[in-house]
């Protein structure tokens, strides 16, 4: 299958044109004339993923490899250090980052892994109105996402109302009219800000909120005639007790 093809099949899926002005969906390596057998989806690129991929295996992450500003290729350096790797193996990418949370990321995990009933669903927030109290829902979002060790910000003893963004949503938090607020990478001034308007939060993880991306993707792949390979790479984080 040329890549091309599966370029465009993609955007049927998610459309790339979704995706935020500050980000880099899309082809990040390769051209669209190759020709692809196998792909490989993943939440991210490690060294790991691409020593062990064949030889023009195409990735879908969702987190694109080239995200910022790239004045330079330092080849010591990341991301041009792995962009050589790649491409000394012909291997392609794809990311679909927030295109792809306004799709089907956030909703799945709000409803398949909470196993909450969306109230509405616009750009990255899903709402869910609920009726548990907030240690419960402590609980359960533990439990859920494979947390040991997670910050909560308690405004309210009862909860009624969930918004959720995987991922890293704090700077969402002034459009947030729920109870409860359920994201990643929460920072200090962020508890400090919710604090202020009243509304609960609770840090899911960023890698533990998104990991689920493979799984969703893979749903949407499993009529195509190509090898599709479900993996991800390693959170980089390690959490001492």
């Amino acid at each position: 299958m040329k890549l091309l093809e599966i370029y465009e099949k993609l955007n049927l899926i998610s459309p790339f044109d979704l995706q935020e002005k500050w980000d880099n969906s899309g082809l990040q390596i390769g051209s669209m004339t190759d020709e692809v057998s196998e792909i490989i989806l993943s939440l991210d690129l490690d060294e790991q993923l691409i020593e062990e991929a064949k030889e023009g295996t195409l990735f879908l992450t969702h987190h694109p490899l080239i995200f910022g500003k790239l004045t330079s290729l330092d080849l010591d350096a990341y991301p041009a250090n792995m962009i050589k790797k790649m491409m000394d193996k012909k291997l392609k990418l794809i990311s679909l980052h927030t295109n792809f949370d306004k799709t089907h990321l956030n909703a799945h995990v709000a409803e398949n892994i909470l196993g909450l009933k969306l109230e509405s669903h616009e750009n990255f927030i899903a709402e869910a109105k609920v009726d548990m109290s907030f240690d419960t829902l402590v609980d359960t979002v533990k439990e859920k996402f494979g947390l040991e060790h997670f910050k909560t910000v308690c405004c309210h003893d009862y909860i009624k109302s969930i918004a959720l963004c995987t991922g890293s949503g704090a700077s969402m938090l002034s459009d947030i009219k729920a109870d409860i607020f359920l994201t990643g990478d929460i920072k200090y001034h962020d508890a400090m800000i919710a604090k202020s308007l009243n509304i609960s939060m609770i840090d899911i993880g960023h890698y533990e909120s998104e990991c689920f991306f493979s799984e969703v993707l893979a749903k949407e792949l499993k009529d195509w005639q190509i090898s599709v390979i479900i993996s991800n790479s390693k959170n980089p984080f390690n959490y001492k007790r």
